[in-house]
């Protein structure tokens, strides 16, 4: 995955996550202030019923404006105009909010005329379930009141938070998706940050391998050609062990560094026009003579395909399936590379008869570090590189490969390229 790509799906997350916040505070605020809003309506309703019967006790009229008023959040005055019996009062005021369904714990005082000071009532519990303290008895007069009672809810937040226990536990899990997502990024950050360490790493490595491997193929050269060397048959066979295991040093370290450079940001292929058949026999020619001549053969029916691609790259797409073929094989290889074209593209075949692949294996076969079960075969080498380079180079390109595979009976790689572009 790019840098700017990880930039972009970063600040995408932030801005989305931002956004989802908003979005629950305010849906949040606008519920709690519904709920507050119907709990100020349903105990208007119920104090002005209270009013209405303790009116009809006393046999006398209430005042025709402003008879139950909100003095803050949670504290009402209730204008009655006249007297009022405490003990009737809090059996109106429970039986009521109980109808009503107020459900909220609630205190109460009576303004005493002779004494000119509230008189507080009780506290009495609605809510079973609500294990706070008793309210504080701390109560407001009102001057421009004569006869009137306060009804005070201690806890008002408290019980209307707990009516939005589903808001919440929805809340809760957002908020929780979020931290998950939000320590997903920060995970995927820093795996990007040690991966690229780790590139960087192995980059610099390689590179320092260049200079020694160089040195000693200047070396094992130099030996090959000294006169005494050739005449001691024992040392000639060192030279010849020292240059072959340094070149295929050499080709691995070549391997890690055109990955490196394939996934690297600032890849480029240099494309060519080039003709495909003449490319594939001199691929063919050299493999045949490592192996016995003839146990890899090209079958076309064309003389000449002329396509625009990465030279260089395509010949290594071809040399890394023909030597996994080599390699991945218990008898004597036996390897058809087959072309012709299909529609507007030509399409590359490249049959073996070695060990196959299992059927679960194939979805696999192309990733990276990926090496196929060699069953009873212990003496392949290599990384799990080759096959990653070869879907890489074909994706770049825009070619689709394709694998078929019968388990111990051989595979064919399929590789179509559109003749119109590279």
């Amino acid at each position: 995955m790019s840098n700017y790509l990880i930039r972009r799906l970063v600040l995408f997350g932030a801005i989305s996550i931002l956004g989802i916040l908003s979005i629950q505070s305010y849906w949040l605020y606008r519920a709690f202030s519904l709920k507050d809003a119907e709990f100020n309506q349903t105990v208007t309703m119920a104090l002005y019923d209270v009013a209405q019967k303790i009116s009809e006790w006393n046999n006398a009229e209430l005042p025709k404006h402003n008879l139950v008023q909100r003095k803050s959040s949670n504290y009402y005055a209730v204008n009655i105009n006249d007297f009022i019996d405490s003990n009737i009062l809090e059996d109106f005021l429970i039986r009521e909010f109980e109808e009503k369904a107020v459900g909220a714990d609630f205190e109460y005082a009576v303004f005493d005329c002779h004494s000119e000071e509230l008189v507080y009532g009780s506290f009495c519990k609605l809510n079973h379930l609500d294990h706070t303290k008793e309210g504080s008895k701390d109560m407001s007069k009102f001057d421009n009141l004569t006869y009137y009672f306060v009804v005070k809810f201690p806890h008002r937040t408290a019980f209307l938070i707990s009516n939005m226990w589903q808001n919440i536990i929805f809340s809760l899990i957002t908020l929780f998706a979020l931290g998950f997502f939000s320590y997903s990024m920060w995970v995927i950050l820093q795996q990007k940050k040690l991966s690229e360490l780790q590139k960087d790493f192995i980059n610099n490595m390689t590179h320092e391998f260049k200079t020694p491997i160089s040195s000693i193929k200047i070396a094992s050269d130099y030996l090959k050609k000294d006169p005494h060397l050739q005449s001691n048959s024992r040392l000639k066979k060192y030279t010849e062990i020292i240059s072959d295991q340094n070149e295929r040093l050499n080709n691995q370290v070549e391997k890690v560094l055109s990955l490196a450079r394939l996934e690297s940001d600032n890849f480029k292929l240099s494309k060519e026009s080039f003709d495909v058949i003449s490319v594939l026999q001199e691929i063919i020619s050299a493999e045949n003579i490592k192996i016995d001549p003839g146990q890899v053969k090209l079958d076309s029916d064309l003389e000449s395909i002329m396509i625009t691609a990465d030279k260089l790259h395509f010949s290594n797409v071809v040399c890394n399936i023909l030597d996994n073929a080599i390699k991945y094989c218990k008898n004597a290889p036996q390897i058809v590379v087959s072309s012709y074209s299909k529609g507007e593209n030509i399409v590359l075949e490249f049959i073996d008869n070695g060990i196959g692949i299992k059927k679960e294996e194939i979805e696999k076969l192309f990733k990276k570090f990926y090496r196929v079960s060699t069953g009873n075969v212990h003496d392949v080498k290599g990384f799990g590189l080759g096959l990653f380079y070869v879907y890489n180079i074909c994706k770049a390109h825009g070619w689709d490969i394709t694998v078929e595979s019968e388990y111990e009976k051989g595979s064919k790689f399929s590789i179509q390229i559109p003749l119109n572009h590279g």
